[in-house]
């Protein structure tokens, strides 16, 4: 990925990619609750501080800055997503977004939200 295409990403709002991370897991019978469960497990937002960000249209750099405890976890979320390997992307802001984007394709594959969430 480029310099370039990381600098779209962190200026693309939370907010407007949300609703497809509920609509792919929905179209696979998994739910809202389900997602926002897997945001809280990565993030440590909680209900009303994600409602928030959504609200404010909060763009994925100051999503994943501002997150108030990254899952100690989130080393064992490993796999490709978009072509490339989780766990080996370099940049920090690209690589929790990758984390978020695999956990949301783990649930929309049917996978257990133990396994997902890494118990």
């Amino acid at each position: 990925m480029t310099d370039k295409n990381n600098e779209r990403v962190y200026k693309m709002s939370f907010a407007g990619v949300y609703p497809m991370y509920i609509a792919k897991a929905e179209k696979k019978g998994r739910t809202k609750d389900e997602v926002d469960e897997i945001i809280y497990w990565l993030t440590g937002y909680d209900a009303s501080s994600l409602n928030a960000l959504l609200e404010n249209k909060t763009n994925f750099e100051t999503f994943f800055n501002n997150a108030p405890l990254l899952n100690p976890n989130v080393s064992k979320i490993t796999g490709v997503i978009c072509g490339y390997r989780v766990e080996d992307i370099t940049d920090p802001i690209i690589q929790k977004v990758r984390y978020l984007d695999k956990l949301i394709d783990e649930l929309a594959k049917g996978k257990p939200m133990d396994k997902i969430l890494r118990s």
